[in-house]
């Protein structure tokens, strides 16, 4: 049932297991016909202790016998040295693997060469915790093991080095501590949004407005998810219908959207990577056939090439302050406009939602509300002098398609 570890890399080649090489090739083609792009992991920190990189030297933190002794948890003994496993700065090593050193040049080469290799059968890679190999935090981690900081910053190296060649490759980050801007600086097309995540898990819908005014050039390269292989599953985490509406959230916004494997079948049990086995679930029909319409609705690429913005909701009834619930956003593009409304609270909210995008003259306006099918018409001098009226349950949500009303 322990099939091991896919952040303790032996060597980065497809196992024969799996189809090798041919294999996966095969299987990039037929995505490729289906208008799917294929990402692969990769493990930029580390790799496993019996690794075949560790047949080369200058490569990882070294150590010594006092290391060893005082922190043997830290430290291992390969071939009479000394060297240090991977870890992350808040947490102890992680004694499968073997710590890489990211001021080194052979190690920057080895990444540049390994990814290369990896760029000629794939579309992009996903860099497992990538800020840990930044000047900044490397420098933190290790201190003066890693030896002195170089002028430029490890992904700038790799990421340009490999763009070279393969241009549309992409390079999606898995990074926390607040550094999505600054890994974008260095290359990165997406970043992880652990912080919309982390809002949407346990925080208003104050909160989550105040991370949407972002510029929208940095949303852009956001990934956004309300599941991964680190967190709880969506529907553990989140009450039944938070979960819904959340869903809508990410997947309406600019940026990448991550859906994990198990998300839309309503899978609450979460795996440890390392098994190879998992416990029976009942899938969750009422969800997977919510997902199912939701990725027909979501904008295409016909609106995420257009503009996007926060709605602001006004208040309808005086000391009613349910209007400050709604959070509310237009995407639009020539005479195509898609507008999300939620009601990120377990009350009632009501709002007037300003579009102020529309020219709405004195004709009338169609909004056909995606997620029902119910169609609704307005006049655009009431629309330009209230906003749009919505009444939301608890956790509800609209997707309008908003038309011109032909003459």
């Amino acid at each position: 049932d322990v099939v091991g570890s896919p952040y303790s890399i032996y060597y980065y080649h497809v196992d024969k297991h799996i189809g090798g090489i041919e294999g996966l090739i095969e299987v990039r083609q037929q995505l490729s016909e289906r208008e799917i792009r294929l990402l692969l992991d990769y493990v930029p920190n580390h790799v496993s202790i019996d690794s075949l990189w560790t047949l080369e030297s200058n490569l990882f933190i070294e150590g010594t016998i006092d290391d060893l002794m005082n922190y043997p948890e830290d430290y291992f003994s390969l071939s009479e040295r000394v060297y240090a496993h991977g870890r992350d700065p808040n947490f102890k090593g992680w004694t499968d693997t073997i710590q890489i050193n990211a001021f080194s040049k052979e190690s920057r080469q080895k990444t540049i060469s390994t990814l290369l290799k990896i760029a000629e059968h794939c579309d992009g890679v996903r860099c497992d915790m990538a800020m840990l190999m930044t000047n900044a935090v490397f420098k933190n981690t290790w201190g003066q093991k890693a030896g002195s900081i170089p002028d430029e910053e490890f992904w700038v190296e790799v990421i340009q080095a490999v763009k070279k060649k393969f241009p549309y490759f992409l390079f999606i980050a898995e990074v926390y501590w607040d550094m999505e801007w600054e890994l974008q600086q260095q290359g990165f097309d997406y970043c992880y949004d652990k912080r919309l995540y982390d809002r949407l898990s346990h925080g208003d819908s104050q909160s989550i407005k105040a991370h949407l005014n972002a510029d929208l050039d940095y949303q852009r390269k956001l990934v956004r998810f309300i599941e991964n292989h680190d967190e709880l599953r969506a529907s553990t985490n989140f009450e039944e219908s938070r979960n819904y509406a959340s869903a809508i959230i990410v997947m309406t916004l600019p940026g990448a959207r991550l859906i994990h494997e198990g998300q839309m079948k309503g899978y609450k049990i979460k795996l440890p990577v390392q098994l190879g086995r998992r416990q029976f679930e009942e899938e969750n029909q009422d969800l997977l056939k919510f997902y199912s319409h939701l990725l027909q609705i979501i904008p295409g690429k016909d609106l995420e090439n257009g503009d996007w913005s926060l709605c602001k909701a006004n208040s309808i009834e005086f000391e009613d302050e349910s209007f400050t619930n709604i959070i509310s956003y237009l995407w639009w593009s020539d005479d195509i406009y898609r507008l999300t409304v939620v009601n990120f609270s377990s009350s009632l909210a009501k709002a007037h939602v300003a579009i102020n995008q529309l020219n709405y003259g004195s004709r009338d306006w169609i909004f056909i509300d995606l997620i029902t099918g119910k169609i609704y018409n307005y006049n655009g001098v009431n629309l330009d002098k209230f906003g749009l009226y919505v009444k939301l349950p608890a956790w509800g949500g609209h997707i309008f398609d908003i038309k011109k009303k032909k003459i």
